[in-house]
């Protein structure tokens, strides 16, 4: 008799093991209690699942629909969450004839005020960075047993090890610097062979990248940082996945993706969204050509997929407890439903603002994805704001022209900035000299210190969100006509045995440490002065390659005076009379000098005057 209950013991544990390995995946693996939207789509993955009818039993939760799809392997669970439901665990019972799987399903509670959470805003300077390019905090990770793509710093476009903790243990410096929040380039695992560095090819959109880190250490630098009163944008890809997710080997239907009978490429051409003679075959090329071989294009058509990637973007804000998004390759997607997405994620936050990438380089074109912007098709974006690429192609070229004429040297920010009606909020637009994908700044001014410290004097004083990119504190060069790879290098120090390190001033060198301190000033200034965050704008028509604009609220003025000039130039003061109103004196926040006089300004060559009026 004991022998035969110890069969039938181990019998049923098998049964019960096979069972419950046929349950692979739920997503999203929990959800909340509280939220405005009240249903919830469970995405199941198991060995023939779709076989098996489902059952729920919990005081506030019950089952709207189950939808099969191509695929067995697949069920979709509609759940309704009723508004005073309970945090607790219950059963998801799977049942077919005799045999039945249970998978527990957690709901938690809401951290207070997550619906209410502040955003990123004009008050921020946001620090970009690559993860694995600057720093590595945990030797430990640089390889992992369930990625394919292992650690090799001789290889411009591989692995390097920088990761999570890497950032987590460089946030004081940044803090230091004068930083008030960090968008990293994506985190969550790309199990791509090859070019894995850049995280943009995304094998499982539910954790993080295991050579980075955990999702629970993502949360800890969410923490640390807002010890220190810090933000963090995550950067979120819904256009297109990796052709290493998990799902490409089994996808829930064809119309998952985007299928074609060959590779075929995006064209890129974003303005076919808004132009009113596109043909087509033009329209659906832009928006449903891949991305890249590596990177299949997702059909945001497919309610399904649309709903998974909208409560994956709420789940990341609420797990992470995120202050923003930055959403990359905005106009590949499928613009109207694009919108659905942002306008079902600011449904539950809505003051979390969202930045896209819509890399285009007229205003006209770029204020067309930006929300409030009336739009001769009734499009809107729902995008709060926008990142201005046709700022950064003006400062790629201005500072670099020693003549003003018409429209070159700083006229091209004064042509720039009287097109600032066309967008609904310009103070929200994303500024910046140069990112993760455009050529280093550095090159471009080829590396002239006073050019180079001239252009961030303007970019933290002129109206918009600035962005810089990682290394830029030390004028880290890079040519993109080398590769990506060149322009994403590693940050020296970030590595142990690096023969220097450049987070400290022991580290740099004399012009480094020259443009970091010029750096450092202005951004710890800026960040105590809200007229230069979030104040009005009045500008003046340049003259002879001087550029003069104030920025100004109730409380305070400043004036910047920007000299593009190869040489030291005087101006006299009269003509901005009507902002110099009962002005006795001024003090150059970048110097220390105190003018008692303001008639009359002479301006270093290729240098820039900030002056706090009294």
């Amino acid at each position: 008799m004991k022998y035969l209950f110890t069969i039938i013991t181990v019998v049923l544990l098998t049964i019960g093991h096979q069972a419950n390995a046929q349950i692979n995946r739920v997503e999203p693996p929990n959800w909340w209690v509280g939220m405005n939207n009240n249903s919830l789509e469970l995405m199941v993955y198991g060995d023939e699942i779709s076989s098996y009818d489902v059952a729920v039993e919990y005081p506030g939760v019950s089952v709207e629909k189950v939808t099969k799809v191509e695929s067995p392997n697949y069920l979709f669970i509609n759940l309704i969450i009723n508004k005073n439901t309970k945090p607790g665990d219950f059963p998801i019972v799977f049942t077919k004839g005799r045999k039945s799987l249970t998978h527990k399903y957690t709901l938690k509670a809401r951290e207070t005020g997550s619906a209410e959470r502040t955003s990123f805003d004009n008050s921020d300077v946001i620090y970009l960075l690559m993860p694995d390019r600057f720093a590595n905090g945990d030797t430990a990770n640089d390889s992992t047993n369930d990625t394919a793509e292992k650690a090799d710093r001789t290889n411009q476009g591989g692995r390097h090890g920088g990761d999570i903790q890497g950032i987590i243990d460089r946030l004081d410096y940044l803090n230091n610097m004068g930083v008030t929040a960090i968008w990293s380039t994506p985190l969550l695992e790309d199990n791509e062979p090859v070019f894995s560095y850049h995280t943009y090819a995304c094998s499982d959109y539910y954790n993080i990248d295991s050579r980075y880190g955990t999702n629970d250490l993502y949360r800890t630098l969410r923490d640390e940082m807002h010890k220190r009163d810090m933000k963090l944008i995550m950067d979120m890809v819904p256009n297109h996945c990796g052709t290493a997710h998990w799902w490409m080997k089994d996808l829930p239907m064809q119309s998952w993706i985007h299928q074609f009978d060959e590779f075929t490429r995006s064209n890129f051409r974003m303005a076919t969204w808004h132009d009113p003679y596109a043909s087509e075959k033009d329209k659906f090329l832009n928006q449903n050509g891949w991305f890249d071989t590596s990177m299949p294009d997702l059909d945001q058509e497919n309610e399904l997929l649309l709903t998974y990637l909208k409560q994956n973007a709420v789940w990341w804000v609420e797990f992470a407890g995120l202050d923003g998004i930055r959403v990359d390759t905005y106009p590949y997607n499928n613009k109207w439903k694009a919108a659905e997405w942002i306008s079902y994620i600011r449904n539950e936050y809505p003051n979390l603002n969202i930045v896209g990438e819509c890399w285009q380089h007229r205003p006209s074109e770029i204020a067309y994805w930006q929300s409030g912007v009336k739009n001769p098709d009734g499009f809107d974006s729902q995008l709060p704001a926008v990142m201005d690429f046709c700022l950064t192609d003006q400062m790629a070229e201005a500072f670099n022209e020693d003549e003003q004429g018409w429209d070159k040297g700083v006229g091209r920010f004064y042509l720039n900035f009287v097109t600032d009606h066309l967008y609904a909020d310009p103070m929200n637009l994303l500024i910046f000299t140069s990112n993760h994908d455009t050529q280093r700044f550095a090159t471009l001014v080829n590396n002239d210190v006073d050019k180079y410290k001239l252009a961030y004097t303007f970019l933290f004083t002129t109206r918009g969100i600035p962005q810089v990119y990682y290394g830029f504190e030390i004028m880290m060069g890079g040519d993109k006509g080398k590769g990506d790879g060149d322009i994403r290098r590693d940050f020296p120090g970030g590595w142990p045995n690096d023969s220097r390190d450049a987070f400290t001033a022991e580290g740099r060198t004399n012009q480094e440490n020259q443009v970091f301190n010029h750096i450092s000033k202005l951004l710890n200034w800026r960040k105590k002065n809200p007229v230069v965050q979030t104040g009005k704008m009045r500008h003046f028509i340049p003259e002879d390659n001087v550029y003069v604009y104030f920025r100004y609220n109730d409380q305070k003025k400043v004036m910047v005076v920007l000299n593009n000039k190869p040489s030291e130039k005087t101006i006299q003061t009269g003509r901005f009379s009507e902002m110099l109103q009962g002005v006795s004196s001024a003090t150059d926040i970048i110097t220390g000098k105190t003018y008692s006089d303001i008639q009359e300004l002479t301006i270093p060559a290729k240098a820039g005057l900030v002056l706090e009026l009294k």
